[in-house]
């Protein structure tokens, strides 16, 4: 297997662009489809209900569901089951990372 290895800077856009997306579509998904009030998502993510807020009404991580893939998507789904303590398996940035990269890579690692 030909294993991507890390690069700070490809990280580093990654954090500050997709991961806030993944975050608010994880949260989106909490909230609408699965029903969780946003005081408990704020207390089970340890942040306060107005960034909750802010992710459901889209004004915090610029959800754009049409843009994740099947892949990102069903680890963003891993992602709000784990939140929910229905996940035993452990999700890490890289794994958000790798899934993601050959999607948004090249167009990342523009801005550098």
């Amino acid at each position: 297997m030909n294993e991507r290895v890390c690069d700070i800077m490809v990280c580093d856009a990654m954090v500050r662009k997709l991961v806030p997306t993944a975050r608010a579509e994880m949260v989106c998904r909490l909230v609408h489809q699965q029903g969780v009030p946003q005081t408990e998502v704020a207390r089970r993510l340890g942040i306060s209900r107005a960034a909750i807020s802010q992710y459901v009404s889209r004004k915090r991580g610029c959800v754009d569901g049409n843009g994740i893939s099947p892949e990102l998507s069903a680890l963003i789904d891993r992602w709000a089951l784990s939140v929910m303590g229905e996940e035993e398996g452990v999700i890490t940035l890289c794994d958000i990372c790798r899934c993601a990269a050959k999607k948004y890579e090249s167009s990342l690692c523009d801005d550098l």
